[in-house]
């Protein structure tokens, strides 16, 4: 690895969710199929049907494929909802919250679209470093909160708390817990309501499902809520898309796992110095799992067009969508931006997708050679 430049901004040490290895995975699929056999019989599988069904308030296969779901995640009730992974969080924190009332959140850049949701509820919303255990405890004591939200991929770079001693404090002073999944979930050996969080909210459009559909699980309570809130027949998830996504979800948990390994060997190799260009490189959550890398020249920003042109993907569509099969190449998360901005021109994420690591060491090569002639010594 170069030498970094004096004036560059150095990448924060970053502290990695931990992923799930491939043989675990593959178990992992297994027990996913053990569900849907629990919860499925005969041609079922192949008779998706529509409509509030009385009784129900949605298709018996939604109904079904949410059984599946509570099953396989050890939760008492799931929900599909539509949304996406906006509209779980939405509708799990409207089930449980009322406008000015207090949501502990971690101090950091929200989440764009998580902004706007807690701007429509209308709650009150409190910071704690969730980073600092001491913090934390103080805000915990003071009794002003029944719910906290928190965050299971990172909202900084530098985060560094586990998602599941948030929970467990939380919990240790009576704050129940709605944690976003987002990119975490089936890539990480727990989810949120696994480590004992009343609700885990998630896109099924970011396990490779249909576009729109989201998922509440956890409490009987909470998703009973959520299902109360959506009685629509307009609002429900059709039998044709829980299905879709059930199918997709088959195969994530070793595609998952893949893609993981994948990553941790483009950063070794970067780190060893295979591309020229490259001063350093970090394995990070922000969002999705992905490698950041910072460029010796703060030409960052015009990466993404130069790596296209060797077939990279320059902007994401869901961030591991049905979609995305090329690797990424793309600016840092917003909110990894908002709390370090002078990144901006000199770091770029990487999400390997479904390549090897040598397509992304070749693409990164190409684009950055061309990215560096055409810029000239000393135009940065």
């Amino acid at each position: 690895m170069n030498a970094p430049r004096l004036n560059a901004p150095r990448l924060p040490r970053t502290y990695p969710l931990p992923t799930v290895p491939l043989e675990e995975a593959v178990r992992t699929q297994f027990r996913l199929m053990e569900s849907t056999a629990r919860h499925f019989e005969g041609t079922q599988l192949f008779e998706p049907d529509a409509g509030v069904v009385p009784g129900l308030g949605r298709p018996r296969t939604t109904a079904r494929v949410e059984a599946v779901l509570a099953d396989f995640f050890g939760t008492e009730d799931a929900a599909l909802v539509q949304g996406a992974g906006t509209g779980a969080i939405r509708g799990a924190l409207g089930a449980v919250l009322r406008p000015g009332d207090p949501l502990l959140i971690h101090r950091a850049p929200v989440y764009r679209t998580t902004a706007v949701t807690l701007r429509g509820l209308g709650v009150r919303t409190r910071e704690a470093d969730f980073n600092d255990r001491a913090e934390l405890r103080s805000a915990l004591s003071g009794g002003e909160f029944r719910f906290a939200y928190v965050q299971h991929s990172r909202q900084r770079l530098g985060d560094s708390y586990d998602p599941g001693e948030v929970v467990a404090l939380c919990r240790e002073a009576g704050v129940r817990t709605v944690v976003d999944d987002n990119y975490t979930a089936f890539r990480v050996p727990l989810s949120g309501a696994g480590m004992g969080a009343d609700a885990s909210c998630f896109s099924l459009f970011k396990l490779h499902g249909p576009e729109g559909v989201g998922a509440v699980v956890g409490s009987r309570e909470l998703v009973g809520r959520v299902r109360e809130d959506n009685y629509s027949g307009g609002g429900q998830v059709q039998g044709h898309q829980a299905l879709d996504a059930l199918r997709a979800l088959t195969h994530v948990p070793v595609m998952w796992s893949v893609q993981s390994r994948t990553g941790t060997e483009i950063a070794e190799r970067l780190e060893a110095g295979e591309v020229p260009g490259v001063a350093e490189v970090r394995i990070a959550n922000v969002q999705d799992r992905c490698l950041v890398v910072r460029l010796e020249r703060p030409l960052a920003r015009g990466l993404p067009e130069h790596a296209a042109r060797y077939g990279a993907a320059p902007h994401p569509v869901g961030a591991d969508s049905r979609y995305e099969i090329a690797p990424l190449f793309y600016r840092m998360s917003s909110s990894a931006l908002d709390d370090r901005p002078e990144l901006a021109d000199w770091t770029v994420r990487i999400n390997p997708m479904r390549a090897g690591a040598g397509l992304v060491l070749d693409i990164l090569r190409r684009a950055l050679e061309d990215l560096y002639a055409a810029n000239g010594p000393g135009a940065d």
